[in-house]
């Protein structure tokens, strides 16, 4: 009875996605309908579908009689990164999303001399990135990263914020939010028990 046709997948139903097509995720999970639900390979779906550029995780399950469920969380651009006539467009781990002839407005611009997935300075760019709190991180307009210890901000008001690496990530987002309130043009929170603001 379970690998029946009474028991076969109707439907492959998307949940998560807002910026990805459904179609292109079912085509992706590749599953024809009057499968025997029982007999897909939940953990194959998932691969196929994670293998999605835009997708960042994928969850497959069974809903019985005869639907399939695949959950996505898709990719959130982060930073854009410029590479000589066009830009990359990057998510939180410098997965590229896409390339664009000019940066999308609201996204920080993203400076290291080699960006890729594989580099050290674009981690620990990217890690900053998200260690802020998201009312600093609005209003980051760049991120250099010449080296993975010495990372810089620079706000939308012109100010700098030394960060160094992205050890302690907590504590100097902690003490930067402090900071921000006294007048200055650098605010060095690398080591973040001696702040200096100059």
């Amino acid at each position: 009875m379970f690998f029946s046709p009474v028991l076969g997948v109707r439907e492959v139903a998307i949940a998560g996605n807002s910026r990805i097509p459904a179609e292109q995720l079912r085509q992706a999970a590749g599953v024809r309908a009057g499968t025997p639900l029982a007999t897909v390979d939940l953990g194959e779906v998932e691969r196929r579908v994670g293998a999605v550029r835009a997708v960042e995780s994928a969850r497959v399950e069974r809903n019985w009689p005869g639907t399939l469920r695949v959950t996505v969380v898709e990719r959130t651009p982060v930073a854009a990164v410029p590479q000589g006539a066009t830009t990359a467009v990057v998510d939180r781990y410098g997965v590229v999303l896409q390339q664009v002839a000019v940066a999308p407005p609201g996204l920080p611009v993203l400076r290291v001399q080699r960006a890729g997935i594989d580099d050290l300075a674009t981690r620990a760019a990217l890690a900053v990135l998200r260690t802020l709190p998201p009312e600093v991180r609005d209003r980051v307009s760049e991120v250099r990263a010449p080296s993975p210890g010495n990372v810089t901000l620079r706000l939308s008001d012109g100010r700098a914020v030394v960060w160094g690496d992205s050890r302690h990530g907590p504590d100097k987002a902690r003490v930067l939010l402090a900071v921000l309130a006294k007048p200055g043009h650098t605010y060095d929170v690398s080591s973040p028990q001696v702040v200096t603001v100059k």
